[in-house]
């Protein structure tokens, strides 16, 4: 598979007081094409400091950071919106939807920021929209649908720039077991059958399942990358 995201001895410090604290450790990561990748680990172990950086949102205080080839580390802060905007899908616990405006807007909304609007961004929003299950939710608000069918307007959207890499927070987290399952079902096509690279923070076990790969953090650093066949192998 091949890496859409390069981070070689990636850190982060911050500073409390005169002393700080380093909240990554010289991570070394890729995310793969068609991969579906579970961070895990227990809380301030530096999952999502990590996810923050492979998505432009935070830089590394030092280490690399290629996306498509490209080192984000050496670009202007200017810069790194557009690589937000045309490479990386975000999906987030929260949903984040916009409650005045139906779930095809809030989809059409992402397509306008992207540069696609009228009623381009309009079939667009409804093509999306069927691809994840919701062709019949297209008018409905955010009030009217169920965590599941929110969570799945919030991956449509993340889809609206067809970026090639999905990253999410804890994704399932304020869903019940079944509409978890859906969306992790969701997230899994994407990755197998679309070839996205997709990285997951969650402290969801139930999640474990569907991860080709899942990387285990403890106080910033990596401690363990399993891969499913190595987990299967275990099993057996």
């Amino acid at each position: 598979m091949n890496a859409i995201i390069e981070g070689h001895g990636l850190t982060k410090t911050y500073a409390q007081g005169e002393a700080a604290m380093r909240a990554l450790d010289e991570v070394t990561l890729d995310v793969r094409r068609g991969e579906l990748m579970l961070l895990v680990g227990p809380s301030g172990s530096g999952k999502t400091t990590l996810l923050s950086i492979l998505g432009c949102i935070l830089r590394p205080t030092s280490g690399t950071l290629r996306v498509m080839g490209e080192d984000v580390t050496r670009m202007k802060e200017r810069d790194l919106p557009a690589i937000r905007r045309e490479r990386i899908g975000f999906i987030f616990q929260a949903f984040n939807l916009f409650p005045m405006l139906t779930a095809a807007q809030n989809v059409a909304l992402a397509l306008d920021l992207k540069g696609i609007s009228g009623r381009l961004a309009r079939t667009r929003a409804a093509s999306l929209l069927e691809q994840v299950g919701l062709g019949a939710k297209l008018d409905a608000y955010p009030a009217d649908l169920s965590g599941g069918q929110k969570q799945r307007v919030a991956i449509a959207r993340a889809l609206a720039g067809d970026p090639p890499v999905i990253l999410a927070d804890e994704p399932t987290a304020a869903l019940d077991s079944h509409s978890g399952r859906a969306v992790m079902d969701l997230l899994k096509t994407l990755a197998r059958e679309r070839g996205r690279a997709i990285a997951i923070v969650t402290h969801d076990n139930r999640m474990l399942g569907y991860a080709d790969r899942t990387v285990h953090m403890e106080d910033g650093r990596i401690v363990a990358d399993e891969r499913a066949e190595v987990l299967e192998g275990a099993v057996a």
